[in-house]
């Protein structure tokens, strides 16, 4: 295990290198210029003034030294500072990253809460009319756009009940009644998505675990249905339920635009497209780096847990 764990680890670092480097060069070639996006206030500046704001931000010297100097502090741990705020790319991602990590762990919470009894219930009861009603569930959910959802829900909140989401987020531990208030219903909404995955792929996985040798084994043995179904076959069926899982977790902590937008809530998602429109090299590089580190940990966690699902499993 060990040794397994180190050759992902290694595997891991070069491919942030390589998202650091791809990162580093399509930001480059984008359409626009950051300072001309950070001067936009002045009227016509002269080419003395855009020169002399180029050797301030650094972005007169090679492409190389440019990156090698960004790698270094990224090592560190400093990722630089954003070319409009002038503040710490790590500062402003740590504002922005607590509101989308609560969204996440709601959403993906509300989700499992959804899919995981679903998904059993319809691979236990196939063919039954509870089993084709929650693959129509599922089949709604993924059908549903976010956006229109959330959309429709805001508008039949504010012109019904005159409510509309707070302004400033507060974590769960400051101030409990008004987080739930903000992201309760952009949860339910993103969760209500992210279960339809998720029950499709328990329940998929639950019916070929029930086929195998093994399950027959335990019932002819005389153990309870519900034993089999608990103990020995949806702790099998959970190695691609965790997968999915893992690939969702990630997805979500690189934000939600759409509904962050919609529902007024300052995440990571709006952070990052207001850095692709000003151009703001540092903090697009910042954050890419970082959420691809993020992914990376996650991935490495979720093939780890297959060995805890599955003892058969063994690495080396």
């Amino acid at each position: 295990m060990r040794t397994y764990v180190t050759r992902r680890l290694l595997q891991g670092a070069l491919v942030l290198w390589l998202v650091s480097l791809l990162i580093f060069s399509l930001v480059r070639i984008l359409p626009g210029d950051a300072v001309i996006m950070q001067l936009d206030q002045a009227a016509a500046p002269t080419p003395e003034v855009l020169a002399r704001a180029r050797q301030e931000l650094g972005l007169d010297r090679s492409f190389l030294d440019q990156y090698r100097t960004w790698i270094a502090g990224a090592v560190r741990g400093d990722l630089g500072r954003s070319l409009i705020t002038r503040r710490p790319v790590t500062q402003e991602l740590l504002k922005r990253i607590n509101l989308t990590a609560h969204l996440a762990v709601m959403s993906l919470t509300i989700a499992l809460l959804i899919a995981l009894p679903v998904g059993v219930f319809s691979a236990v009861r196939q063919d039954t009319t509870g089993d084709y009603v929650g693959r129509l569930l599922a089949i709604l959910g993924l059908s549903i756009p976010d956006f229109w959802l959330a959309t429709v829900v805001i508008t039949f909140l504010a012109i019904w009940f005159r409510w509309i989401p707070p302004v400033g987020f507060a974590p769960l531990w400051v101030d409990p009644a008004r987080c739930l208030s903000q992201l309760t219903i952009p949860a339910v909404i993103i969760g209500v998505r992210l279960a339809a995955v998720s029950m499709r792929m328990t329940r998929s996985s639950l019916l070929e675990v029930l086929r195998q040798d093994y399950i027959r084994t335990a019932r002819a043995k005389g153990a309870r249905e519900g034993a089999v179904i608990v103990r020995h076959a949806v702790k099998n069926a959970c190695i691609p339920v965790v997968t999915i899982i893992g690939q969702q977790f990630s997805v979500l902590l690189g934000g939600t635009v759409i509904v962050e937008f919609i529902f007024l809530q300052p995440g990571v998602g709006s952070l990052m497209l207001d850095a692709v429109l000003l151009r703001d090299y540092t903090l697009i590089q910042g954050a890419v780096l970082f959420f691809a580190t993020v992914i990376v940990v996650i991935n490495l966690l979720v093939d780890v847990s297959y060995a805890w699902f599955d003892p058969r499993l063994r690495y080396r």
